[in-house]
């Protein structure tokens, strides 16, 4: 039995067992086809509630802190890196619960960075999700222990999840790393870094693949982790999922820079033009926005390619490409 088919044995396609532990009843049509606008509003809605339970106030009550916590990760967001990891669980019949407060502990951590990112020090931003940045309005010293409090809240959510000690162990560890030296933090040091300088465009890959495509990468790990273990059985499974995430991951980030220049306000969720401003280079700065846009649509096909020996059990991460490429068609001029 090779990994592949050791992936798909996994599931019985004849039980008609949901792929998202229940959901299924909710997002499958009379085909049986999954409807991705319904499971992704769905997942989305879970993860919130899956939010506003865990960051909760206290028997004294909701501290100014714990209200900023719940602005910074409550207010709004796509929740794509739950979504992906919601996506990812589906190949493994991964209980809806688990990857609800998996997917709720990604977005704190997502949070967490954006958060960081719009201090004064880092990338000095006053709009997010289209509202006053957590520092605009609760004050920087608060921002900063927001940050530093969803970190904390996002490990302790998976140390407390209904699981093995291994498979939260290992969660734990794929996060970790995810916003390590050489995952985010890494990578929004050298994106300060690099701020007035010429650059290959190779400099600037590297450094969205640290600060938002290691994010994607966990995002997409942690979904299969929760019920597959990364052993030798498992690693063309694992193999496929890290080029999927590392493909849109970039991708993602080559959208957010075209938006940075093509975008309003309102679309964007956050002051457009700051990487102009602040003569930060991008992918799309030194590409072209023709070209930048031709580089986000090679990615998601071959995001798209990464999945095919996964088969119809990968289906939900292929419809989050869908979604991202009808995103861009959408709103960006260049597509």
């Amino acid at each position: 039995m090779n990994n592949m088919q050791t992936v798909s044995t996994l599931h019985d396609d004849q039980t008609g067992a949901s792929p998202l532990g229940g959901s299924g009843a909710q997002a499958g049509g009379a085909s049986g086809k999954l409807l991705p606008d319904i499971w992704m509003q769905d997942g989305a809605k879970r993860v919130e509630q899956a939010l506003a339970r865990l960051l909760c106030a206290g028997d004294d009550g909701e501290t100014e802190l714990m209200a900023a916590m719940r602005y910074a990760t409550l207010h709004g967001g796509k929740r794509t890196r739950a979504l992906v990891c919601m996506a990812a669980g589906a190949l493994a019949d991964t209980p809806a619960h688990m990857l609800h407060d998996v997917g709720a502990a990604i977005e704190m951590m997502h949070a967490c960075t954006l958060v960081h990112d719009d201090l004064p020090a880092m990338d000095n931003d006053v709009l997010r999700r289209g509202l006053p940045t957590v520092h605009v309005k609760f004050g920087e010293a608060t921002a900063i222990l927001v940050g530093d409090a969803l970190q904390a809240h996002a490990f302790l959510t998976l140390a407390s999840l209904d699981a093995r000690g291994d498979t939260r162990i290992a969660l734990v560890r794929e996060l970790a790393q995810a916003v390590s030296a050489e995952g985010a933090a890494g990578g929004q040091a050298m994106d300060l870094s690099l701020v007035g300088k010429h650059v290959e465009l190779d400099r600037i890959v590297a450094m969205h693949r640290m600060k938002t495509g290691a994010l994607v990468r966990a995002s997409v790990r942690m979904g299969a982790l929760c019920a597959i273990a990364e052993d030798a059985a498992h690693a063309a499974l694992y193999c496929a999922l890290d080029r999927y995430s590392a493909c849109f991951g970039l991708a993602l980030q080559v959208v957010d820079d075209i938006l940075d220049a093509t975008a309003d306000n309102a679309t964007l969720g956050k002051t457009p033009g700051k990487d102009a401003a602040a003569q930060k280079p991008t992918c799309a700065s030194i590409m072209g926005l023709q070209a930048a846009c031709q580089f986000v649509r090679d990615l998601l096909r071959d995001a798209g390619e990464a999945i095919v020996p996964l088969g119809p059990r990968a289906e939900r991460l292929a419809q989050i490409l869908q979604r991202a490429n009808a995103y861009l068609f959408k709103h960006a001029p260049c597509a």
